[in-house]
């Protein structure tokens, strides 16, 4: 069981870096900055470093395990920060999208 924990947290911890990269990339297109700029270097620093957290994350659960926890914190918290933060609207489509991620992270967890 605590593989399971320790391989979840993992990915947890890797989209949250994903995310904060992304945050970071969209503050730059968004604001017109160079694709030098700080904030992309800091987003391309973060995804490099979500590369060792994925690592981990694989060691403890499955491929699959790891990308569908993954794909499901990523596309909450990025709806979510989209809406909140860049005014983004969300459809039925999207709020469908999320049901399904929660629905196959269920599907795929394997307890034993």
């Amino acid at each position: 069981m605590s593989q399971i924990i320790f391989g979840y947290a993992f990915a947890l911890f890797t989209a949250f870096t994903v995310i904060i990269g992304d945050m970071a990339i969209k503050w730059a297109a968004d604001g017109g900055h160079a694709v030098t700029s700080n904030y992309v270097l800091l987003g391309v620093a973060l995804y490099g470093g979500s590369a060792v957290l994925w690592f981990f994350a694989m060691h403890h659960i499955t491929l699959a395990q790891a990308g569908v926890a993954y794909s499901m914190l990523t596309l909450i918290a990025l709806a979510v920060l989209g809406a909140v933060y860049f005014g983004e609207t969300l459809a039925f489509r999207e709020y469908a999208g999320i049901g399904c991620a929660l629905l196959s992270m269920v599907l795929m967890t394997r307890l034993s």
